[in-house]
């Protein structure tokens, strides 16, 4: 079958002939109809998750999938060759730039039937990021304050929608451009980065999603109120996360350093920091499409490129600039 593989770091995402997946027992045969693109098939590209994300090359990137079922392993119960479907396969059996991909029964769930192949396709990671950041790490409230970081990307776009729907008050960065459209969203009050320092406009807050590290993390961390917390989704990893993960014990000593700046930092202003990699979660999909086809929750999709030009739509991810989602359709 057709797939665009990386064969390399730091070089070009290419187009090649690989063999059909492998079916086991608890596994679904989803023929691949639209691909969410994400920033880790660019991290992963560019050989910044590495370490705590190690693959043996070539593999096939990819990390969304929203398609039809048209094999099931033995063991399969849930699903039968027509559902329709949606998944984030989890770590090492990523691979939605693909005609065809094997997932685990577990990690998958019935599509939304309210959204189309290509709007579902673009939601299982970004949708399950702000699950996991804000239900169950954060524990989001009525009246609580988040603070939400990129609120016009794709983790931001959807972060936002379930902060509001969750009962929260939200703060959001974005560009000028883009401030009546995070607004639409359900944002309460837009900081435009480019003019204005949400550090000197913000305080008291719960809860920081952030999605850009470095400076901004450690800004973050000084809105928050006593005992609030600040989630990372692009780094630095911490000692908790590289234990949970299973890092073997050198990797866990570089990731202790690489984290203990923003640690130590954290605990002079009585504050949390956590590092969120997501994982794969059909059980929290499922969830999810309800909240989608109840209204509370809507994809957004900047831009589709179809399957023929994936590389190219890989690509593009180092330039951003797109409103939620850009997606991969081979309907």
């Amino acid at each position: 079958m057709r797939a665009f593989v990386l064969s390399k770091y730091k070089t070009a995402v290419h187009e090649a002939e690989v063999p059909e997946p492998t079916v086991g027992e608890h596994d679904v045969l989803v023929r691949v109809q639209a691909a969410g693109l994400n920033q880790l098939d660019e991290k992963i590209r560019a050989g910044e998750f590495a370490l705590i994300l190690p693959y043996t090359l070539p593999v096939i990137l990819g990390h969304d999938v929203a398609g039809t079922v048209i094999r099931v392993g033995a063991g399969v119960r849930d699903f039968v060759p027509g559902d329709e479907v949606f998944a984030r396969p989890r770590d090492h059996r990523i691979g939605t730039f693909a005609e065809r991909i094997a997932i685990h029964e577990s990690d998958v769930a019935r599509r939304p039937s309210s959204i189309t192949m290509e709007e579902a396709g673009a939601l299982p990671l970004v949708a399950l990021t702000a699950w996991q950041a804000l239900v169950e790490l954060g524990n989001v409230g009525p009246g609580q304050k988040v603070l939400i970081h990129a609120g016009a990307g794709g983790v931001g776009s959807v972060a936002i929608q379930l902060a509001k729907h969750l009962g929260a008050e939200v703060a959001t960065t974005a560009s000028a451009g883009n401030a009546e459209f995070v607004r639409m969203l359900g944002a309460d009050h837009v900081i435009d980065y480019r003019s204005q320092d949400f550090e000197q406009l913000l305080s008291g807050y719960d809860l920081v999603l952030d999605s850009l590290g470095g400076e901004n993390l450690e800004k973050s961390l000084r809105v928050l109120r006593p005992g609030g917390t600040a989630i990372g989704i692009s780094g630095p990893p911490t000692p908790e996360f590289a234990r949970e993960a299973g890092l073997n014990p050198i990797v866990r000593l570089a990731v202790t350093a690489l984290s203990r700046k923003i640690r130590s930092q954290a605990k002079r202003l009585g504050v949390d920091y956590r590092f969120l990699f997501m994982r794969a979660s059909g059980e929290q999909l499922r969830e999810i499409a309800q909240l989608v086809d109840a209204g509370a929750l809507r994809p957004i999709v900047g831009r589709v490129f179809p399957f023929d030009d994936a590389a190219a739509g890989i690509e593009a991810l180092a330039k951003g600039g797109i409103r939620g989602k850009s997606v991969v359709s081979n309907p």
